[in-house]
Order: structure tokens, then sequence, then C-alpha cells
């Protein structure tokens, strides 16, 4: 049976959660409902309600989406009908009606995509299907909430009479109007309405002439207000229409109320259902803001939470564009308490805070942000002792406040159990309330709870380390600039850093002399042992995350290395099969060379076909019979090598070609040009030698003829041999 108390609620700020559910609600009924939510008591129903909502989170990332759940709630429109002979009115029935076709669709919808949302569909199976109501409402009622004409023979009659009433009383009153104005009778207005009814505006000199009844006049008594005499009986008939109209509309009401009244019971298990699928669809909504999700719930006794955030802090950090850290935590029966120590504002409170709120949302249904490889199992109670808990109504201080809760967790705590209690021991003096909370510890450990709890006093420190089942953690500090690095270590003691805190924050140093002299040396220098360890688990922990970082990049440069030396292996192998095929072609075509060589100086067609032939054997020979499928495949896998080779071969030539034309664009250095050298012209290909060079003009002999031509045009193409 699942206990947690209303004080377990505040401790971990459950209120705020709520809160944040409950706006995401879309009905009055689903916030009241979502504010109320506490911890489930039985397991199988928190299971049904876990699956639930996260099956409403998977709706926002599938195609088929729930359809709309809203309503207007109908509390007071179901009490009036439950009474008998009561009867509601046309508004109210339209309501029903709405509600009612809401839920059939979620019904039908549910009942279709049951593979995707089975529990969903489980709560809709609770609920009746019916289309009776609808049935009942839209013969009767119009989708404006209005009565339709023919809701009965009767009132279908009566409204065509008053139809043609209204017609005569139009045709009446414009003939009055026309008459009196065109007599002068009237003021510039003409006309207006006075108590839903056309009047005639009639000059007050002229009331007496006009003959009709007064319904008014103007504030300044200069136009007297006269529906006119013809249009005043045909009124009197349509009152009496009114009238019969609104009797014959109650009767059908009434007839109405008692077709629908035996719904009443269905009626409000669909305003709870619409409810319960509003808060289902609040609680995934508030999942989808925090990266909620359902870790694997487990009868084993562990709780382990992978990176957890605290969901408060989590949402307040993103509206501020602030990092949260999350924290790693585990708890099994080997490892059952957790003392977790060091400086005030490491981050200790809200490690324990973040534990019991995830654990405390958990039980009462709504998914947690933690890692999808997390798992819990379900304490039978929370109990905390968080914050200042001074009780100013009983009259007691905060050391005996906290005795009494103390008295209460020795009372209930068991195997199932999870108690959290920050800054344990604290309200007395150090020694003494050191010792008593040595004790409690020792009681809760001898009953095999589960807890975490936070701490400065030492001997809660030696005890955890004593304790076969109990652990030490804390929280990492930079060992430079003792700032917070909000990461939780388990194993190791922290130190409060208490002198290094003071002189990092100005205290003089001669002070912080005198003060480790009035302790014990022995404290100093466990503190100071705990201090280092710390500093070293810190650079530890920052040269671990170097190296991982590091063999990371190492595995990935190795899978590079891997992938490019198959890829070249595996074209080493297509271009040694390319090879082998072209030398083979090479060495037919040579043969075939040589027959019709042969063949050409002795002309005998009988040894020609036969050392073809003979050649085709021998080829033959050599080749395997291929299936139909692997001769495509081999084709294929050629076609693909050659198409390869291409590619190579067109991308060399790109590169020699792009070469040739740097180097063509590059400045070369010109040789010297000498007497009796081989040349030609820079733009030209004939070669010729040079015989003889006066000035700047040179003489060249291209062996037909002889030219002169400038020194500068011609370049070297071949020294003269000495």
């Amino acid at each position: 049976m699942i206990s947690i108390t209303d004080k377990t609620l505040k401790d971990l700020e459950f209120g705020t959660v709520l809160e944040a559910v409950s706006s995401g609600c879309v009905t009055e009924p689903g916030m009241e409902k979502a504010l109320q939510i506490v911890p489930f008591k039985n397991r199988d129903t928190l299971m049904e309600a876990l699956h639930q909502t996260s099956e409403y989170v998977s709706s926002f990332d599938n195609n088929n989406a729930l359809p709309n759940h809203g309503f207007d709630p109908i509390f007071n429109e179901i009490k009036f009908l439950a009474i008998e002979d009561s009867y509601l009115d046309a508004p109210a029935f339209r309501k029903i009606a709405n509600l009612s076709e809401t839920v059939n669709t979620l019904i039908k919808f549910l009942e279709k995509f049951e593979d995707y949302y089975p529990t969903l569909n489980n709560r809709a199976l609770q609920v009746e299907y019916t289309k009776d109501i609808l049935k009942f409402i839209d013969k009767v009622i119009d989708k404006y909430g209005e009565v339709k004409d023919d809701a009965s023979p009767e009132l279908a009659n009566i409204r065509r009479e008053m139809n043609l009433v209204k017609t005569k009383i139009n045709q009446s009153f414009t003939m009055a109007l026309t008459q009196y104005n065109s007599l002068g009778y009237l003021d510039d207005i003409k006309e207006t309405v006075v108590e839903n009814r056309r009047v005639l505006a009639v000059l007050a000199m002229y009331r007496r002439k006009v003959k009709g009844s007064i319904l008014g006049s103007s504030k300044t008594g200069s136009i007297a207000y006269i529906e006119p005499e013809a249009t005043l009986r045909h009124s009197r008939e349509l009152n009496n229409f009114e009238y019969e109209e609104k009797e014959e509309i109650k009767r059908i009401l009434k007839q109405l109320s008692t077709l629908v009244r035996p719904f009443v019971p269905l009626l409000y298990d669909y305003q709870d259902f619409l409810t319960d699928i509003d808060v289902i669809s609040a609680k995934a909504k508030y999942a989808k803001r925090i990266n909620g999700l359902l870790p694997n719930i487990t009868s084993e006794k562990r709780l382990y939470f992978r990176e957890a955030y605290h969901p408060i802090l989590f949402s307040n950090n993103r509206a501020k564009n602030q990092p949260t850290y999350p924290q790693t935590i585990e708890l099994k029966e080997d490892n059952r308490i957790i003392v977790i120590s060091g400086p005030n504002a490491g981050g200790k409170s809200i490690t324990l805070k973040t534990i019991g709120l995830l654990q405390l949302m958990l039980q009462c249904g709504l998914l947690i942000p933690v890692h999808e490889r997390s798992e819990t199992f379900l304490f039978d109670r929370i109990m905390t002792d968080i914050g200042d808990n001074q009780s100013i109504e009983n009259h007691l201080s905060t050391y005996s406040y906290r005795l009494k809760n103390m008295n209460y967790f020795l009372r209930k705590c068991n195997d199932r159990t999870l108690f959290l209690i920050d800054e344990f021991g604290t309200g007395s003096d150090p020694e003494l309330g050191g010792a008593l909370a040595e004790v409690f510890l020792e009681e809760f450990y001898h009953r095999e709870a589960f807890g975490i709890i936070t701490t400065h006093y030492t001997n809660l420190k030696i005890l955890a380390d004593e304790l076969p089942f109990a652990t030490n953690a804390n929280m990492l500090f930079d060992e430079k600039s003792l700032e917070p690095m909000y990461k939780l270590i388990l194993g190791q003691a922290g130190s409060s850093f208490t002198f290094e805190v003071a002189q990092k924050n100005g205290i003089p140093y001669g002070l912080i002399n005198r003060a480790k002299k009035k302790i014990e040396g022995s404290k100093v220098r466990f503190d100071k042992t705990i201090a280092n360890l710390q500093k070293e688990r810190s650079k530890l922990e920052k040269t671990s995350q170097n190296l991982k970082e590091e063999e990371i990049r190492a595995r990935e440069e190795g899978k590079k290395m891997e992938n490019i030396n198959t890829k070249i292996q595996q074209k080493l192998e297509s271009y040694q099969e390319l090879y082998d095929a072209n030398q083979r072609l090479i060495y037919m075509g040579q043969k075939l060379d040589d027959i019709s060589e042969k063949y050409f100086n002795n002309r005998n067609k009988k040894e020609l076909i036969g050392e073809f032939l003979k050649m085709v054997e021998i080829e033959n020979s050599k080749r395997k019979k291929l299936e139909p499928k692997e001769k495509k495949k081999k084709e294929v896998e050629q076609k693909k090598i050659i198409a390869e080779v291409q590619v190579k071969v067109e991308e060399i030539r790109e590169e020699k070609k792009e070469k040739k034309i740097k180097e063509a664009e590059a400045p070369k250095p010109k040789a010297a040009i000498r007497i009796g050298d081989r040349v030609r012209m820079i733009d030209g290909k004939a070669v010729g030698t040079l015989e003889a060079i006066e000035k700047k003009k040179a003489t060249v002999n291209y062996g037909v003829f002889t030219s002169k031509v400038d020194l500068e045009s011609l370049e070297l193409v071949e020294a003269m041999k000495k």
C-alpha cells in the first residue's frame, strides 16, 4: 500500500509541477483535476496511467493525432435534468449533444487505432457508445441551439402563421408610413423601434390626426411614437401566436428532457472520460516540455536515474537561457544509502530534491526527464526532511521539529522506504547532534531502507565509509577556482572547503590560522586529506574526459582508414582484372596478326581455318560456361569497372591538361641560342639550323630555304653537338 504524506509533496515542490501540468489543460474540470493529482496507491492503475501518458506523447510525433477532446462543462445541466418533471432549455441540449458527439468521435478513433493507443482504448471501452442522445437532440435542436421549425407539426403550423402575420404587419405599416408622410405629419426620421415594435415618428402637433396607439415620445416631447391602428391589430394577433409558440416549445423541451433523462449517469461518465483525457493530454504536453519519458519499472529493488534533470530547475533555466546539469545516481540493495557532503552551493540539495521529485512524479503517473535506460521500482513511502522546518504554529524550534520528524521516520521506515534528509543532524550542538544523527542513520540502515542524505558532519562521512551497503559521495569542485562543477561523484566524501572558501572570499590569513588552532588537529588533517583527494579526483575526471575524447577521435580515424583501405583494395583488384583481360586481347590480336600474315604469304585457306579454330578452341577451354544471371552480373561488373577506369583516365587527362596550361602560362626562362643550334619559331612547328646572328636578327636554314626572323621569336629545340 503506497502512502506519501502532504509534507513530502510540499518539501519536493510538487505543487509547482502540478500548476505547470494544469496550465496544459483546455477545460476547467481538467485544470481542477490536474491540481488534485496524488500518488497512486495501486501499482496496476499507476502503470495504466503512465502508459496512457506515454501513448499520448507518441501521438505528437505520428500521423494519427488524437481528435479534439474539449467540451463545455454540463454539471448544472445534468443535476437539473436529473430532477423529475424538469426540463432544459435549447442551448443546454446543444451542449449535451456536442459533448456526446466529442465522446463518440474519440471512442471510434481509439478503437480504430488500438494498436497505437491500447491503454487509452481500454479507458474508452469503459464508456458506452450510443448515438441515441445525438439522435433525440438533433431531431429537435439545430446547430445554433434553437428549436427547429419541424420539431413538431403544431410548431411548424404556428411559425408559418406567425410569418404570415409578420408580413401583414410590414405591409400595413408601410402603407401607413406612405400615407402620413405624404400628409407631412412625420418627422425627418419617419420611423423607429420601441419595445421591439415598429412605430411612426409623428410630429407632436399632428399626433391626434394619426390613428393608432402612442407607445412613447422623444425627450423634448416634439415627437410622438405611434403604432398605426392597422398594424396594432396584426401585432395583437402576433402576440397570441408568440404565446402559443412558447407553450409548444416548452412542451417539446419537456418531451426531449424525458427522452434524455435516462442517460444522466452516462453523461456523468462522458464528462469524466473527457476530463481524464484532458488531464492525460496536459501530462503529455508537460512531458514534451521537459523531455520526459517512461523509464523501466522493475520489481527488483533498484533506483537508477541516468542523466536526471530537476524539472522545475530545467524549465526555469531554459526560460533564462541557462544550462542545467543532469545527475546520475543509483541505489540498490548492496548500496542502499548515499551520504553527500561538500561545500554549500555545490548542488547537494538539488541532487537530493531531483531524485525525490522524479520518483514522486513517476508514482503520480507523470513522465520524468531521465535517460531512456533509467529504471526504478515503486516505494511504499517517500519521506523527506528538507529545508527550514521551524514550526511557528506548534511553538517548536527547527531542531525540535526535526526530532519530531525523525520519530515519524523511525515508526514508518522499512525496506520499501525512500528517505531524503537535507543537512542531516543540524540544528543542535555539532558533537551531540552528530552523535544522535549517527544513531538514526544506523537504525535506517539496519531496517534496509533506501535513502540519500546531505551533511557536513565528519562522523556521518566516516560511518558511511564503514557500513558495507552505504557509500559517500560529493559534488565535484574545481580545485583552482573552488567553483562548483555540479557533478555527483560516488565513493568518496567531500570536503566542506571551509578555510579555502573563506580565504577565497578575502578573510585574512591570520584569522584563518587562528581558527585552525581552535579545532582538533585530526579534524583539520581529515578535512585537508578529503580536500586533496577531491582535487585529485577533479584532475582525474578532466584527464579521463580528455582521454575518452581522444579515444573516440582515434576510433573514428581508424574506421575512416579502414574504409579507405577496403576501397583501394577493391579498386586494385578491379584494375588487375581489367589489365589481365586487356593483355589476353592483345595476345589474341598478335596471334591473329601472325595467322593473317601466314595466309598472306601462302594463301592456304585450309591451314588458315585450322589455325583460327585451334586458337578459338584454346581460348574456349579457358572459359567457364556462365549462367545467364552470372553472365549478366559479370557484364555489369565489367561495365562498372570500365566506367570507373574511364572516369579515372578523364581525371588524369584533365590534370595533365591543367598542368600543361599552367606550364604554358608560367613564364619560362629562355635558353640562350647560339649559331649551329636547332631552333624554331615560338608559335611555329618547322625546325631549322641557326646560321648567323646580326644584331637582333637571326638567319635560320630550313634546308629548302633560309629565313631572317627576330631573335626573340625563336626558341631552342636542340643545342649544337660539340
